[in-house]
């Protein structure tokens, strides 16, 4: 899903948002007008809607001024029972180093008044952030119609291969019957029909009863068979037994990752909905502190968080957003999961 928690699933959740290549004010201002419909669209007030505005104004805003390569995402979140706004703020540019000065009103590296930041916190509903100098800052916002739900504890990004309009890849996150799961899936091939593939895999996630990651891989496997198919993977995050269940089938990467090192899982060689193995589920340690970050082939796995100080504390949107951007490739549809346990 795009946010919250899976109790039934509409068409909108399976769209990814759009992305924006903010270089120039005429850019900013229509990522701006496009949250504007978004908000109007899920029942947001005036009120709030003037809110996002700002947010989306400031956030582009900055993009233009101070970033190279800047991309801005404008998506819907859900919880059970109400739809907000997000944004996602992505750039190469010279990056922060003490974040809570750049935060406070009065600091530009601009010659302007220096309120960005602090007009986005201010406005938005919730807001993370994280910047390494020379690396660049990513920053998620959301703006919901009442009090925020809390943050998710998980959450995904996809992006589409340069010149398609639609992404191979995506993501599932649910709640169910006390597991808590995440799916990654990459349809196979790219275009309108590895996206067919891809939103059959959320579907049939989102449909099947509660069971563990290895019999929802059977189940993914038969429900794709009239599809061109998919590499997938699920896991099941169990905070009482400190453990990770995986179980995958194809090209999807994953990894638990932690303040003491990386562990890779094991995904089986095969196509769900075409070609399998007998299907596995393979058991991990997850320390507390520890994320579960899985991916598709369009991100490279050399990404090493070591770089990163202080990444694996924020939230997981910002640690797939960061992964994204620099381990993601143009040449191929890319997704990024991250999960931790909450």
């Amino acid at each position: 899903m795009i946010g919250g928690t899976v109790a039934s699933l509409s068409e909108e959740l399976l769209d990814g948002g759009a992305w924006f290549r903010v270089e120039a004010a005429p850019t900013a201002s229509a990522a701006r007008r496009a949250a504007e419909r978004l908000a109007e669209r899920l029942g947001l007030s005036e009120r709030r809607t003037a809110d996002l505005s700002i947010v989306v104004a400031e956030t582009a805003g900055n993009l233009v001024k101070h970033a190279d390569q800047g991309t801005l995402l404008v998506r819907a979140v859900r919880d059970e029972q109400h739809a907000g706004v997000e944004i996602v703020a992505i750039d190469h540019g010279p990056g922060m180093a003490d974040l809570t000065v750049s935060v406070g009103d009065g600091h530009s590296t601009a010659g302007t008044l220096g309120i960005g930041l602090g007009a986005i916190v201010r406005q938005a509903s919730w807001c993370d952030l994280h910047s390494v100098p020379g690396k660049g800052t990513v920053l998620v916002a959301q703006v919901w119609p009442a009090d925020p739900p809390p943050p998710p504890w998980a959450a995904g990004l996809t992006r589409p291969l340069t010149g398609e309009p639609v992404s191979g890849d995506a993501f599932a996150v649910r709640e169910a019957d006390g597991r808590r799961q995440v799916l990654m899936c990459d349809g196979l091939g790219h275009g309108s029909l590895a996206a067919a593939a891809a939103h059959e895999a959320v579907r049939a996630f989102a449909d099947a009863p509660p069971q563990p990651p290895a019999a929802m891989i059977e189940t993914l496997h038969r429900r794709l068979h009239h599809t061109r198919g998919a590499a997938v993977a699920v896991a099941e995050l169990d905070a009482e037994a400190g453990l990770v269940r995986y179980a995958g089938l194809g090209n999807i990467s994953g990894t638990v990752i932690g303040p003491t090192g990386r562990r890779g899982m094991i995904s089986l060689p095969g196509i769900a909905g075409h070609q399998r193995r007998q299907v596995r589920q393979y058991d991990y340690p997850m320390d507390p502190g520890a994320v579960v970050l899985m991916h598709s082939d369009g991100v490279v796995d050399r990404f090493d968080m070591t770089e990163y100080p202080g990444l694996l504390t924020r939230s997981p949107a910002v640690i797939a957003a960061t992964v994204l951007r620099d381990a993601g490739v143009r040449r191929d549809d890319a997704g990024v999961l991250a999960a931790r346990l909450p």
